[in-house]
């Protein structure tokens, strides 16, 4: 699942039934609220009451994504869940200190670092199978041999 609008995406990396993982590029302003809140709130709808958000693309956060995120934390909380960043960058680790609001949406260092503080329960596969390791069911096969040359 991938949603986007003007300058913001977002992508779902893997889930399981408690918890959603999603990165979130471009910017978190006013001009993606709207695209934010729903795709958020329809994970949350879905039966997920722990969201890790891979932020590690996000080039920009300003009071209104801020906003954003204390909300979705909020809702999260209510419902006894949690909302948990990843991979934040220098701008939006000092835009959650200047604000006081390191306490209310923690940050770690990667999402697999994220997803140890959730229940093992809770923690989808990570990182995520992709289609290709799928459908790798065995040892590598040799290669096709060659034709003599003439």
């Amino acid at each position: 699942m991938s949603t986007q609008s003007h300058r913001l995406m977002i992508t779902e990396l893997a889930s399981c039934e408690g918890c959603a993982v999603l990165r979130v590029s471009g910017e978190l302003d006013q001009n993606g609220e709207e695209l934010f809140l729903g795709t958020l709130g329809a994970c949350v709808d879905a039966g997920h009451p722990y969201l890790v958000l891979d932020v590690t693309a996000l080039s920009f956060c300003d009071s209104r994504g801020l906003y954003c995120l204390l909300a979705m934390r909020w809702l999260l909380d209510r419902r006894g869940g949690k909302l948990l960043l990843a991979g934040a960058g220098r701008r939006l680790t000092e835009l959650l200190a200047q604000t006081g609001s390191v306490d209310l949406l923690p940050a770690q260092r990667s999402v697999g670092q994220a997803l140890l503080s959730l229940p093992p329960s809770h923690r989808p596969v990570w990182p995520p199978v992709t289609s290709l390791d799928a459908l790798d069911d065995g040892p590598p096969r040799p290669p096709h041999p060659r034709p003599p040359s003439p």
